[in-house]
């Protein structure tokens, strides 16, 4: 089995490199599930109606989130799609799912949503305890474990790595928005990189206007964010997972300009 992981979708140009590549990718490498982060999706901040319409028009199966979740009222409509996971270390009664259970060429994919609490400045649970108790409810119900989680701190991701070394199939970072080249397989079998990147402008910085980001560097003024009129870029991982053992033995790390 190979499950493609797509980096954080960035603005409307995210969505569209997005659409463009998707299927001829999904055939070339013979994907057979897809999760994607979308919660850069609505210019930066949030997720649509109609942004969300398009991805479920594309046959993607997984759809996560971040510290953006809340930053469009939209989503209070279509929050309980089961296609559609939130941080799971968000306050227990907000709406939506932290995770959700797929089925997938005879298997039962997990898929869990985290966010980190390191600079993050949200309101969140903790990310090792939150998603222990749910290992520890759902082990014995699926097949593999995916986690996306979605953290600043390069420290945080690889000690959630280390910590659930073993108990889960995949563990990778988003929010940086920079592709990361340190994908392994760690000692007890989790697949593991620090962030697959994002799918958005490729001059900019991290998916914004460059010389905004540049402004608000240099002056320290407040300066309004925008995404970037520029070519974009396609950045996600390939996990491909044994189906007798349900271990990944190989990681590839995607980058379409």
């Amino acid at each position: 089995m190979k499950v493609l992981a797509v980096g954080d979708l960035v603005g409307n140009v995210g969505l569209k490199k997005f659409e463009k590549e998707y299927k001829m990718l999904k055939e070339k490498e013979n994907i057979d599930f897809c999760i994607v982060n979308a919660e850069n999706v609505a210019e930066g901040m949030g997720i649509t109606e109609k942004a969300f319409k398009k991805l479920l028009e594309l046959n993607v199966d997984c759809i996560t989130m971040g510290n953006h979740t809340w930053a469009k009222k939209d989503i209070f409509s279509f929050i309980d799609n089961p296609k559609l996971i939130r941080p799971a270390n968000y306050p227990t009664n907000n709406p939506g799912k932290g995770y959700q259970i797929f089925h997938c060429k005879n298997k039962k994919i997990a898929v869990i949503n985290l966010i980190g609490r390191v600079t993050m400045s949200v309101l969140s649970e903790n990310p090792f305890i939150v998603v222990e108790q749910i290992i520890e409810k759902i082990k014995n119900q699926v097949d593999i474990i995916v986690i996306d989680f979605h953290a600043e701190a390069t420290a945080e991701k690889l000690a959630l790595a280390y910590h659930l070394d073993g108990k889960v199939s995949i563990v990778y970072g988003t929010h940086t928005h920079v592709q990361t080249a340190d994908e392994k397989i760690m000692k007890n079998g989790t697949a593991y990189i620090t962030d697959i990147g994002m799918t958005g402008p490729i001059e900019s910085v991290i998916g914004m206007d460059k010389d905004a980001s540049i402004k608000r560097f240099v002056t320290s003024l407040p300066e309004r964010y925008k995404i970037a009129e520029s070519e974009a870029k396609l950045n996600a991982c390939i996990f491909e997972i044994n189906d007798e053992n349900c271990q990944v033995v190989k990681i590839k790390r995607i980058n379409i300009e």
